[in-house]
């Protein structure tokens, strides 16, 4: 029998605040354990937590970029809970009144796009995290500077029908939460990760199966691979007469497997009731006009301005969107009245390929230079293999692209007479190779390019040393 897969995904985004969602402590990655808290975020008795503005700013920047519903009201709620991680015994979320409902995204397919629908974006504090050490379980130690960190969650409804598409949901929300500056999108580091919910039914049917659930996926790869094993295990399992439990299982990525972890919790298993300690959100048309104001383009509109209005392909367009730093850089250099192509071309090759083999994150060279260097190679003062000379020693240092040139002798040969000059005696010194060419063996002109440039240490016009080569091997 044929199966359709139905996948649901719960995104977490760690929100970029320089504080906590109910405390001043640091949000700072990365510090020794148990630095960044305080009473209030290891939820000492007694102590009363208070919200974070921004973090309600970024949420609503969220939900009106995913065309969100914004509640004029929304509460708080404590989510009951006990593990080792979470010193309250429970989580302050969002539950029945959350602050968006009923957005959605577009995701890209084979042949267009597909509308994925949100079902809810909320706000809530993070947990602490587990350390093992030593082997088979010897010791756990509890890291609580991650606790009360601002967690923001989508919610999506079951409409995603493949691991492929659950990969695009995932790049398209990690696209938006960068571009808009609220997260870093750093999956590694677990500032954004999702849990999927996954079940299959038959091919054609609209009643959905019973769905397990795969927690805390940090990976667009481990993510398509999760799904696409638990397709494979639901399946052998109806397949075989046998039936879905709802539970949460892990992925093993070393494995490339599934395992059970728990029996899945339904909402009232939580225990969910009104945050006693903070009162209900209000905002108001005003509110939401400023921070719709303050949205940037996002990525899928900078993809289709640089393909309608700049001219580039679309495979440029998307290269050069990957990041926001690198399209920033991009539409600096041409600010400077540069050939959009041209400069896509630099941006996608050297920089990019500097900036990975050297293992650097930001480079001294700035756009006016990028700029300059084009010119460069537009007036033929520089050939372009000098002008990758050219960019690198900028790239690295910053140093003035002019000065290289003279430092470095590369500044291009457009003298004729000169060249022509070169072309004469190199002709002279070869006359079997000027007679193959007369007789019609036309790729010997290859040759005679090679050794003019040789000659000239690679500086002349590669133009004019083609043009006069042909005008000399023709008898002009």
């Amino acid at each position: 029998m044929e199966y359709t897969a139905v996948i649901g995904l719960e995104v977490h985004a760690q929100l970029q605040t320089d504080s906590k969602i109910f405390c001043g402590c640091s949000t700072r990655f990365g510090q020794e354990p148990n630095v960044n808290t305080c009473p209030v975020c290891l939820g000492m008795p007694g102590v009363l937590p208070v919200l974070n503005k921004r973090v309600v700013d970024y949420t609503l920047m969220m939900g009106l970029a995913t065309h969100c519903r914004i509640a004029a009201e929304s509460v708080f709620a404590r989510k009951n809970y006990f593990y080792p991680d979470l010193p309250k015994g429970y989580q302050i979320s969002q539950y029945e009144r959350p602050i968006c409902e009923e957005g959605w995204v577009e995701i890209p397919v084979q042949g267009g796009a597909r509308k994925i629908r949100i079902t809810r974006i909320h706000m809530e504090e993070d947990a602490g995290k587990l350390v093992h050490e030593g082997g088979g379980g010897a010791a756990s130690l509890v890291d609580l500077n991650r606790a009360g960190v601002p967690l923001m969650e989508i919610v999506s409804e079951p409409d995603i029908r493949s691991p492929e598409e659950a990969r695009a949901y995932m790049q398209t929300l990690r696209d938006i939460v960068v571009y808009l500056g609220i997260c870093d999108g750093n999956m590694e580091e677990g500032s954004l990760r999702c849990d999927a919910n996954i079940s299959i039914m038959p091919a054609g049917s609209e009643t959905f199966g019973t769905r397990t659930e795969i927690k805390n996926m940090n990976s667009f790869r481990y993510l398509a691979q999760a799904l696409e094993y638990e397709i494979q295990r639901q399946t052998e399992v109806l397949e075989d007469g046998g039936r879905i439990i709802q539970e949460t299982r892990l992925f093993d990525s070393a494995k490339g497997v599934t395992a059970s972890m728990r029996g899945k919790e339904e909402a009232h298993d939580y225990r969910y009731f009104p945050e006693p300690d903070l009162v209900p959100i209000r905002i108001d048309p005003e509110w939401v006009d400023r921070i719709g104001a303050e949205i940037p383009e996002l990525r899928s509109e900078k993809i289709a301005r640089y393909v309608q209005d700049l001219g580039l392909p679309e495979y440029d367009a998307e290269v050069l969107t990957g990041e926001p730093g690198t399209a920033r850089f991009f539409e600096d250099i041409l600010a400077h009245g540069v050939e959009p192509k041209k400069v896509s071309n630099w941006v996608m090759g050297e920089y990019t390929r500097l900036l990975k083999d050297k293992g650097m994150e930001t480079a001294r060279i700035s756009p006016e230079q990028v700029a300059g260097i084009i010119r460069m190679v537009d007036a033929s003062t520089v050939s372009v293999s000098g002008a990758k000379q050219v960019f690198e020693e900028v790239f690295l240092t910053g140093k003035d692209p002019d000065a290289i040139v003279r430092e470095k002798g590369l500044a291009q040969v457009s003298d004729e007479g000169a060249i022509e000059e070169e072309i004469k005696a190199i002709l002279e010194a070869n006359p079997q190779q000027v007679e193959q060419y007369r007789d019609g063996q036309e790729k010997v002109l290859g040759y005679f390019v090679g050794q003019v440039m040789k000659a000239t240490r690679g500086r002349a016009n590669p133009r004019l040393v083609n043009e006069i080569l042909i005008k000399k091997l023709k008898g002009e």
